[in-house]
């Protein structure tokens, strides 16, 4: 009997964690657009191919919801599980922010301020987690790792083809 609760008690911040971030992905994708005016852009040599970023983000973006859900399921109480949820969230928030501002408003310049908001958020994250989730805050690790990667890209991008 306790193995089926402890089945039963993933499926609630599984499916919670699962649709958060497929709701993020799937905005994140509306706003990005990878049309004639990013193509246009310089890019520094070490820039990775376009294609490369759907991918990296769909396995981001899963390992994110293993984490959330590991996350909550780990909390000690409803307080800290509510707190995961709003980092979560705020985190969720900065990527679409990020996203907005280079792709729609074509302003590489303030995404670079952006992103260093962005990585903290991930960094706190982690923080938080590793205090009762190990396994929820390494699960971010490659999330912060790609981030450190786009914002030296965000940042050469605004070297190459500044002022905006």
């Amino acid at each position: 009997m306790m193995a089926r609760l402890s089945e039963q008690a993933w499926v609630l911040p599984a499916a919670v964690a699962a649709v958060a971030a497929s709701f993020t992905a799937a905005v994140g994708a509306t706003i990005t657009d990878i049309g004639p005016w990013y193509m246009a852009l310089k890019q520094p040599d070490w820039a990775p191919p376009t294609w490369l970023f759907g991918p990296a983000w769909t396995l981001i973006f899963g390992l994110c919801t293993m984490s959330g859900a590991t996350a909550w399921l780990a909390a000690r109480t409803r307080s800290q599980a509510e707190s995961v949820i709003g980092l979560f969230a705020l985190n969720g928030f900065l990527n679409l922010l990020w996203s907005f501002l280079f792709f729609r408003l074509h302003r590489p310049d303030y995404a670079a301020l952006e992103v260093g908001v962005l990585w903290s958020s991930i960094g706190i994250l982690c923080f938080v987690l590793w205090r009762f989730s190990r396994p929820a805050a390494l699960l971010l690790l490659p999330y912060w790792a790609w981030v450190s990667f786009a914002a030296m890209l965000n940042r050469a991008i605004v070297e190459l083809n500044g002022p905006f």
